[in-house]
């Protein structure tokens, strides 16, 4: 029978019993079954690109051991292959850590189960990334933004970030990093946190803070987070973290006009769900007043 006619039927799963007898007889036929059996070996992705396959593809067509010519005809077909495995997003094995990344967008929150159970709820423009292969032997969550984390009882849990470590047991706190800005509030329990040759042990009902450099400490009442109910909440700080926390609450751009003095410190908070409402929430207090243009784009200016 003819070679290709089989190929093409075996890759369609249509073969009769005749024709995979005369398959299995073809003298590369343990080329094409391992061309199979190494699919196993795939899984879905979101960072190989379709650079990436073509440069296999071209050092495939280099490599001393190369297909012989004799099977030439059938390169097409492995290049068509790899490139609608490419635009399924499949990435192979060696090219992958098992990193589980969650991002969000601006005015989104999402809730996620880690493997042990533990439970962490990403804010608005925030990552976090976490390996489930290693979960079992090294309980570690990157941040780059903002969560609240209710950890299960169990070794070390380690939230690492660009300005400081959090490690905790088992408890339920909040994590905030963001630029020149580090903040971790304890709801439940007790973490170390470290910050840079800093490190401080921040139980229940405490907060720590850093500013431009600036380390403070302050008491926090509540059993967890304002924004996860869509209010975000500050207490002295500058109005220009206000103003970033809103602009990614809302997705939206705010020009300062006339001078405002952005360390201004500011003790307040601003729904996540009235554009209007917020607005007159951290602008009243300041003595400020607001327009709107029509792309949405906000300008703050001092009352006259």
């Amino acid at each position: 029978m003819d070679k290709e006619y089989l190929i093409k039927k075996w890759l369609a799963d249509e073969l009769t019993d005749a024709e995979l007898e005369a398959f299995k007889k073809l003298d590369d036929y343990d080329m094409h079954t391992k061309i199979l059996e190494s699919a196993q070996y795939f899984k879905a992705s979101d960072v190989f690109q379709i650079s990436d396959i073509n440069d296999m593809y071209a050092r495939m067509e280099n490599a001393p051991n190369a297909v012989s010519k004799k099977t030439n005809w059938y390169r097409p077909l492995l290049k068509l292959a790899a490139i609608f495995v490419v635009l399924l997003g499949v990435s192979f094995f060696f090219f992958t850590n098992n990193d589980s990344t969650i991002k969000t967008l601006a005015n989104q929150k999402l809730t996620v189960e880690l493997p042990d159970a533990s439970e962490v709820v990403v804010n608005s423009k925030s990552i976090v990334v976490f390996n489930e292969n290693k979960w079992e032997t090294k309980r570690e969550v990157n941040l780059t933004g903002e969560a609240f984390f209710k950890v299960k009882k169990g070794s070390a849990f380690d939230v690492i970030t660009q300005d400081g470590k959090v490690t905790v047991l088992g408890t339920q706190f909040n994590v905030k990093n963001r630029e020149n800005y580090f903040e971790v509030k304890c709801y439940e329990g007790l973490v170390r946190v470290k910050h840079g040759e800093y490190t401080q042990n921040l139980p229940a009902g405490n907060t720590l803070r850093v500013i431009d450099g600036n380390l403070t400490f302050e008491t926090v009442n509540l059993n967890r987070p304002q924004w996860i109910s869509n209010i975000s909440s500050f207490k002295s700080v500058p109005f220009y973290e206000v103003i970033n926390e809103f602009e990614r609450q809302y997705d939206i751009k705010v020009t300062m006009m006339n001078g405002i003095d952005t360390k201004r410190l500011f003790t307040g908070g601003f729904v996540h769900n009235n554009l209007q409402e917020g607005l007159k929430s951290i602008t009243l207090p300041l003595d400020l007043t607001y327009s709107i243009d029509i792309n949405n784009n906000i300008t703050l200016r001092y009352n006259k």
